[in-house]
């Protein structure tokens, strides 16, 4: 999600419009495990840093301009890394880049860009900016190359409206190839979607984070925050539980869960008319585990910043929610959860807006690299980095 100032402003209109009560199982930050002493062995990766690199603000790239990266993948069959950009095609059309990452033991040592491709509506043009009005317009969030084909899987987040006049642009999950052409698309659950009432995905918090996993066979999402049925946004007293749902390849629903989103880390600033903004940008699947999964969570608190944590998450003995429209007043055991990295942690020189995480070639002694990208919305006082991590 892009966390601009405007966006800002809109989550903080929905928080104060946000009456329904809170879920009773998010009230835990999800941190301790529900189980068995076995149940817990199954997670709790470790990580350290192995370095970070700087992309030039606003590079110049074909005609381009390099920004608003809040996904990344690396493709098997080239061994590049492809990276979308969430320019909702205002600078120039909805687009994703690919590049060389040269990243070791030792770090990252260089980031160079190798070409971009515009996604292409389905008669072959490209997508127009929201401002035509005319209900094509995309918000792409996330792109996962597919490990059979390596073609693409993007998702984009669609818009509810903040006016009657605004058309309702759902979300969906579309694949491309790599050129970006359009070759289809994913048929998502029922819930999520937006809809002009009291359920549904809340406006910037739908489809934000999409994995393959169980040998490519399984395609996770997650929506960004709760559905407004399923209760508040988090605050400074309890988190809030966001839906990750399994599918096939066909759009069968495999199953579908509940993830503890943490609450809000720090008051905001009271000068500040912004309302904090939190959500779940981005999942990866471990190749060798179906039901466990990396899942990244990002803050931004006025005055105080972005908070990047990472989860080392399981589906493993959590209850299946699919059929239950509303998360409030229900039993709901969601998926465990351990802290295995806060940026805050890990010396890096700043905490930018990291959106996007895939993971990299694997390392001697048993260690695989995970990169993670930021989305620099597009200011001059955020950047986008490319940060490394050795994970065991």
């Amino acid at each position: 999600m892009r966390a601009s100032l405007i966006r800002r402003a809109c989550a903080a209109a929905l928080v104060l419009a946000t009456v329904t009560p809170p879920a009773v199982a998010a009230q835990s930050d999800g941190t301790t495990a529900r189980s068995g002493t076995a149940a817990r062995s199954a997670i709790g990766a470790q990580v350290r840093l192995l370095g970070e690199k700087t992309v030039p603000h606003k590079l110049a790239f074909r005609d381009t301009t390099v920004g608003g990266l809040s996904g990344i993948d690396r493709n098997p069959c080239t061994g590049e890394y492809v990276m979308v950009s969430d320019d909702r095609s205002y600078l120039q059309p909805a687009r994703f880049y690919t590049a060389r990452i040269d990243v070791d033991r030792a770090g990252v040592h260089s980031v160079d860009f190798t070409g971009t491709h515009p996604f292409l509506q389905p008669d072959g043009s490209v997508y127009p900016p929201p401002s035509l009005n005319d209900g094509k317009a995309v918000d792409p969030e996330e792109l996962r190359v597919d490990p059979r084909s390596c073609r693409y899987w993007w998702a984009q987040e669609g818009d509810r409206p903040s006016s009657a006049s605004a058309p309702v642009i759902q979300p969906s999950i579309q694949f491309a190839n790599r050129t970006g052409a359009y070759r289809g698309q994913l048929r998502l659950p029922p819930n999520y979607e937006f809809t002009l009432g009291d359920r549904g995905l809340r406006r910037n918090k739908a489809v934000e984070a999409i994995t393959f996993g169980a040998r490519s066979s399984v395609l996770t999402s997650a929506v960004e925050g709760p559905l407004l049925q399923d209760g508040p946004e988090p605050d400074l007293e309890r988190g809030a539980l966001v839906r990750v749902t399994q599918q096939n390849r066909k759009g069968d629903v495999l199953g579908q869960f509940a993830y503890p989103l943490e609450k809000i880390f720090t008051a905001s600033d009271p000068s500040s008319p912004w309302a904090p903004d939190t959500g779940v940008p981005s999942i990866l699947a471990f190749p060798d585990d179906p039901s466990r999964y990396l899942v990244l969570e990002r803050t931004w608190v006025a005055g105080a910043g972005y908070k990047i944590r990472i989860f080392d998450a399981t589906t493993r003995g959590a209850t299946e929610v699919q059929k239950m429209d509303s998360l409030v007043g229900q039993r709901v055991l969601p998926m465990r959860k351990k802290l295995v990295a806060d940026f805050h942690d890990l010396g890096l020189p700043t905490i930018e807006n990291t959106e996007g995480m895939t993971w990299g070639p694997d390392l001697p002694g048993g260690e695989r690299t995970l990169l993670l990208v930021s989305d620099d919305n597009f200011s001059q006082e955020e950047a986008t980095q490319i940060v490394a991590l050795g994970v065991r």
